[in-house]
Formats: C-alpha cells, structure tokens, sequence
C-alpha cells in the first residue's frame, strides 16, 4: 500500500541521475515465472520479423493498451538483458516495490517532461549492452488507438546509434481497457517483435525519416483487429467504465451525463442508449447509431474540443480538486485547492492543512499531451501533472473534472500553439 505523508520537513526528491542497472540474474526466473503462464492463458501468439541472431543493444518501441503489455514484452524478449524507462509513480505500492523495480532493470522517469538525464541514463543502458525499452505513448491507450508521440523520438533514436525494433501488441485493450481494467478473459491476443532500422541505417537515415517510420509502424486499432478477427468478448461487464472515454452524447451533445453498466453506454439527458456487442461495436437501441466504432466516437468529441480552441472558447471552469504529491516513491496529501484549464494551459492553486499555500502552472507550450489514470490504485480517477522534480495529481467529485476533455484538450491546445507559432507539424507527431 502507498504511504502517505503530509508535507512537514524538506522533501527528497527522486534521484533522475541515478546509474541504470542490468536486471539481476536471480530476478529473471521470477520474471519469466509472473509472465509465460499468463500469456499462455491467453494464447498470445508473438510472432518475430527480423529478428534472427538479434540480443541487443537495440532500442524497443512498444505500443501500450495495459499492463499485459509488460507481461508479453517479458516472455518476447527473454532472456536478453533489457532497461524499461518507466513512469516513477510504477516504483510506488508494497515494501520493497522501489528495490524490485530497479533491480529488474526500470529507469524511472516523469511522465510528459523534457528530461535530459533520461537521454544520459539511456546511452548508457545501451552502452551496457542491454536492450532499450521505451512506451513513447507513455500512457495507456484510451480507446485501443494510436496515441500521439514526441517528435523528440527519431532524434534519440539517432542519438543512440544502435538498431530500432517495435513491438506491438493487439488485443490488449479488448482485453483490459484503460477505463475498466477488469481481466476479460481475451483469448488469441497478437504481438509483433519486428526489426524496423537497421544499425546501418540508422547512421543514415534523418531524423524526420526515422520519425516517419516509427509513425508508420504505430499505427493500431484494437477494435478493428477484433473484429476482423472475429474475437468475441463475453464479459458482461465490457461497457462498463465506457462513459470515461465517450464523454458526450452524439444525439444531444450534452456533455458528462454518460453513464454504462452491463453492456450498455446511455445519456442520462436525453436517455438514449447504446449497446456495445461482443464484437466491439456499439449499436443504439432506438434510433440512429450515431458511432458504431468506438474510436470514431473519440475523435469526434476530439474534433469538438479541437474547434473549442480554435474558437478560443475552452475553459474547464473552476475546479474543486484535492492534490496528491509524487516527489519521490511515497505519496503525500498536499491539500484541497481549485484547478483551472483553459486557453493558456494548466493553473492550480491551493492550502495545505498547516495553510500553507501551493500553486502550479504548466502553460500550453510545456506539455504536448497529459497522463490520466481511471483507477491508480485506491485513489480512483486522477489527472496528473509532472515537473522535472515532482508529480502532482488531482482528483475531484465535480462531473466537469472529464479526464478524457483534459487529455484531448492538452493535444488539441499544443497542435493550435505550433500552428500559430508557424512551426512544423507532422501527423502523428508533437
């Protein structure tokens, strides 16, 4: 369990220039142990391109949908020697959860942060002749599509001057989505271990070139994979927890009235209702079906947020919120305050018990995108918001605090800053 601390002395904060270190040999088994049986239940079947004689150094792009996606990468690439750069909120949890992630090989890092001891810690996992693993996502896919990814990827691939494999993984998100991560049993999940740059052309290709590639070969849509593969998920329960993705209603616009139980998405507004099939597909249960495709559903709440900005009309309105602090491994209550997100990013303010006071500001042009989590640990639905030095987290009962708005919002507010700015936007990329 996490502790927690009110904030009375000088905190400690987490070491980012720390020595990465190559996973214990002893650890390995355990490792191989808490992954080869799940994937077997699942009939994961990793198929390999390119990879013949491969063992590392390499750098690993891996897409991400859950935590399974740590158990499959494991078995994949077993036994070589690897480093995962992890977010530091990962390092929190039992006794001894800090010393077994390091000793396993993560690095951790500040989610949505420009760090540049992480460019020196990774040479060096490379130089150690360890594979690189990277989620450059850096955050649960929220409905099993591509997330958006830093433009700063291809030059640190560069810089690394070593092979660029991606791995990717279908089936993970039917499986346990962001937004209900309930085991649904999902039998047949994909993944693909597969050499995309070579050592050689890497020492060719630019930057915008390697980019380009990784963009390519990101591209994903859980929901379409199980329906052409025809994967049937029984689980009762699959539209549960929808409501946090798919915020605003298609038939009357309303937004943060969606509610889901069972297999069924409904507006509390205007009452119409969805029914998402063991295919993955959502069909209305009168009227027209306005989104069958789960992903549509997103980007057009994402084109409705993008034409909020454009129109300058954003504004979150003024939150009541409760914040949490991450300065190193142990989380502490920092106090009640209000947040506020609108044209010009990010703006919080609070007291601590003792009435001390706290204020934030992350402006647009600090964060290209925003982690959210749906149920981190007992704490529930959080947004959260890192320096270099500390991760903040908020939490609110007021149905306006929409983590899937503030997600999008984030994206669609740094796009529109570039474009103003008259700087280079390439799709897929921030």
């Amino acid at each position: 369990m996490p502790t927690f601390v009110i904030m009375k002395k000088q905190l400690v904060y987490w070491d980012t220039t720390a020595e990465p270190i190559t996973t214990k040999w002893y650890l390995k088994p355990l490792m191989w142990l808490l992954s080869a049986p799940v994937t077997a239940m699942h009939k994961t079947k990793i198929n390999k391109i390119g990879m013949d004689g491969v063992k590392g150094p390499y750098v690993l792009l891996c897409n991400h949908n859950a935590f399974y996606d740590f158990q499959v990468l494991t078995k994949a690439i077993f036994p070589n020697n690897a480093n995962y750069i992890v977010a530091i909120d990962a390092f929190v949890g039992f006794p001894g959860q800090k010393w077994l992630m390091q000793k396993v090989g993560c690095v951790g890092k500040r989610k949505f942060t420009n760090d540049v001891n992480l460019i020196r810690q990774s040479k060096r996992c490379i130089e150690k002749g360890n594979i690189l693993c990277i989620y450059p996502e850096a955050r649960y896919s929220l409905v099993g599509t591509t997330a958006v990814l830093p433009q700063s990827l291809g030059k640190m691939c560069k810089m690394m001057g070593v092979p660029v494999v991606t791995f990717m993984c279908w089936g993970h998100h039917i499986n346990g989505p962001c937004w209900n991560q309930k085991n649904r049993g999902i039998k047949g999940t994909e993944a693909e271990l597969k050499m995309l740059i070579s050592e050689e052309e890497i020492k060719s290709l630019s930057v915008d070139e390697i980019n380009h590639r990784i963009v390519d070969a990101f591209q994903y849509d859980d929901y379409a994979w199980q329906k052409e593969k025809g994967i049937r998920c029984k689980f009762k329960n699959r539209a549960k927890g929808l409501h946090r993705v798919l915020y605003q209603c298609p038939h009357c616009g309303t937004e943060f009235e969606m509610s889901s139980e069972g297999d069924t998405l409904r507006c509390n507004h205007c009452g119409k209702e969805w029914k998402m099939s063991e295919y993955g597909e959502l069909q209305a249960l009168d009227g027209n079906t306005e989104f069958s495709h789960i992903p549509d559903w997103y980007e057009w709440e994402r084109a409705n947020v993008r034409k909020e900005v454009q129109e300058d009309k954003y504004n979150s309105g003024l939150l009541p919120v409760h914040v949490l602090s991450l300065p190193n491994n142990k989380v502490l209550h920092l106090g009640d305050g209000t947040l506020i997100h609108d044209m010009n990013g990010f703006h919080i303010q609070g007291l601590s018990p003792e009435g001390k006071p706290f204020a934030q500001e992350h402006p647009v042009p600090d964060k290209y995108s925003c982690h959210v989590e749906f149920a981190y640990k007992q704490f529930g639905e959080l947004l959260d918001l890192s320096t270099i030095h500390d991760t903040w987290f908020f939490s609110s009962k007021d149905k306006r605090f929409c983590l899937t708005k503030f997600a999008l919002a984030t994206e669609e507010l740094y796009f529109d800053y570039r474009r103003k700015e008259g700087k280079n936007l390439k799709p897929g990329l921030a």
